[in-house]
């Protein structure tokens, strides 16, 4: 009995060191012996050439039960595998039956798989885009709606101005009942400001009682006294006063909101496209973090499998459970982060009644195709910056109230000459014999005022042309700042688009280089480490190509801001 067991023993530990030699063995094997790996994108059932253990020097009935034993353990861990693993089921084929398959030579390797790159994961076709959020701030905006309500602050700054050429009426009641002479005098009148200058005024007054004789004007007929007239400048005054220099002052205020409100608009939009495209890196990101964690699951029961049947050392399954420990980590550290770039932008993102709305994973859209900007156009869109960009209409509008400024004083140096016309008449009974106040009166009167030194207007002359030759300075360095803005998001675009494309590169020899260690891996020419560090290199470069693509989108966004495309909303004047 004894001499039928030892053979047995001696030819089992002779097949299993066999076997274990041929899966760690460090040099390359033949392409009939090399397994490839195909991730399916629906599970498929796992077909593997079962291993063949080459026995020397044994019974062909030993050699039958050994490979029929080994046969049973490879079927069960084949078995596990399909139940434990992820859904992304490995089919593992020969290279002679992936040839026949697909009709290609033997030598032409299909490599596993590393996780593809961000911009080419399967996203939501009705995903959330940047044409949706930039509504959103046109329509609902809080800040966007706050800046409008400056029109209505300038629109009642301009209507108080108008508030100058207001009617006016005026009354009096002038008694005197005690004392030697008895008077009662009643009046009331109306005045109109001209807005060409002066005014035109009406009346009516009566007096009555006993006056004194050298106030007998103050008398009237019994049925009182009625007057008309106006006042017109013919020097000072006559082109410009201080009502209008106010109005228009005011009506220009009334437009330098305008400008404001845009640039408002324009930063609003950029803040917007930040916080977007931020949530759209966080979200490629974790889908990064997802698929990198994924190879890391999905390799722990094969290992644990092989340490089982002796064919790895347990530190290697030891290691694979820390690194899927620590890319857990690291997709939990990316979910907070996709998190809160959707919570910012949800400041920008709002429903219809403007309440804000956090966009959903789901609606995660992926990144545009890059876009290079034609350097020719770059000289045209400087052109048109400066045409659109609020601080060019602002300073415009500075000028335009530094010109009301500007005639104002220059009014002042202009003598007072002023022509005032007025008729009365006075109406029933005659308080006098001679019926003095009943014929119709007519009066015509030239005042004349002229100020010697001017002081006050000379002052105001040389302070304005200093302020306009200062705006004239600031106009032109304005002008330079901005084609400056286009040229520098031009080459920020430009730049980025270059990194973004060498970064694509960079991936694709990254993830390259980590299939080929994976494939080792499965060969028994690596280890884990290596594996490990390929895919690190790999998700880097992944991450890298996604923080060049976020920079290139933010680039486009500084651009758009540099050209003013944001225009606002047309509103009709008050």
């Amino acid at each position: 009995m004894i001499r039928v067991w030892i053979p047995l023993i001696a030819a089992i530990a002779v097949g299993c060191s066999g076997a274990r030699q041929k899966v760690t063995q460090s040099k390359p094997v033949s392409d009939d012996h090399i397994a490839y790996a195909a991730i399916e994108s629906k599970p498929a059932k796992t077909t593997v050439d079962k291993p063949q253990v080459e026995l020397a020097s044994q019974p062909n009935q030993l050699d039958k039960e050994l490979q029929n034993q080994i046969d049973k353990e490879f079927d069960t861990e084949l078995e596990l595998q399909e139940g434990e693993s992820s859904p992304q089921d490995i089919e593992l084929v020969s290279a002679n039956s992936q040839a026949q398959e697909r009709q290609e030579p033997v030598d032409e390797m299909t490599i596993p798989q590393l996780p593809p790159a961000v911009d080419s994961y399967d996203s939501v076709n009705d995903g959330l885009y940047l044409s949706e959020v930039i509504d959103s701030v046109y329509q609902s905006y809080p800040l966007l709606e706050a800046a409008f309500y400056s029109r209505e602050v300038a629109s009642g700054e301009r209507l108080a101005t108008l508030g100058a050429f207001d009617r006016k009426i005026k009354a009096g009641s002038e008694n005197g009942p005690m004392g030697f002479y008895k008077t009662y005098r009643q009046n009331i009148g109306f005045i109109k400001p001209l807005y060409q200058g002066g005014e035109a005024f009406a009346g009516y007054r009566i007096g009555r009682g006993s006056f004194q004789p050298w106030y007998l004007e103050r008398e009237t007929n019994a049925g009182g006294e009625f007057k008309a007239g106006f006042s017109v400048p013919l020097s000072r005054n006559r082109d410009i006063d201080a009502r209008r220099a106010d109005l228009w002052r005011a009506t220009f205020g009334r437009e330098a909101v305008e400008p404001d409100i845009q640039a408002q608009l324009i930063g609003f939009v950029q803040e917007s496209s930040y916080a977007y495209w931020d949530w759209v890196a966080a979200g490629a990101k974790l889908r990064i973090a997802e698929r990198v964690l994924s190879l890391a699951q999905n390799r722990t029961e094969r290992i644990r499998s092989q340490v089982e049947n002796g064919f790895l050392d347990p530190p290697e399954l030891t290691d694979n459970l820390r690194l899927v420990a620590e890319r857990l980590g690291k997709r939990a550290d990316a979910e907070r982060k996709l998190q809160q770039t959707a919570v910012k932008l949800s400041l920008y993102y709002r429903d219809a009644n403007g309440r804000p709305l956090i966009p959903s994973a789901e609606s995660l859209p992926k990144f545009p195709e890059l876009e290079p900007i034609d350097r020719e156009m770059v000289s045209l869109d400087a052109k048109i910056a400066v045409e659109q960009r609020p601080e060019i209409y602002t300073l415009d509008l500075i000028q335009r109230q530094l010109d009301v400024d500007y005639s104002q004083a220059r009014n002042d140096y202009l003598p007072n000459v002023d022509l005032v016309m007025q008729a009365s008449q006075d109406v029933g009974f005659p308080t006098s014999p001679k019926n003095d106040k009943g014929p119709f009166e007519l009066d015509a009167l030239l005042l004349v005022e002229v100020p010697v030194e001017r002081r006050k207007a000379r002052g105001k002359l040389m302070a304005i042309e200093g302020k306009l030759s200062q705006l004239n300075a600031k106009r032109q360095l304005t002008e330079e700042k901005i084609i400056a803005d286009v040229e520098s998001a031009y080459a920020g675009l430009s730049g980025a688009f270059e990194q973004a494309r060498q970064a694509e590169q960079a991936v694709e020899y990254a993830e390259d280089l980590a299939r080929r260690e994976r494939l080792n891996f499965e060969e028994g020419l690596s280890d884990l480490l290596k594996v490990t560090l390929r895919e690190e290199y790999a998700v880097e470069s992944a991450e890298k190509a996604v923080d060049a693509k976020l920079l290139y989108f933010l680039e486009q966004a500084d651009y758009r801001a540099a050209l003013a495309e944001d225009q606002v909303p047309f509103m009709e004047e008050q």
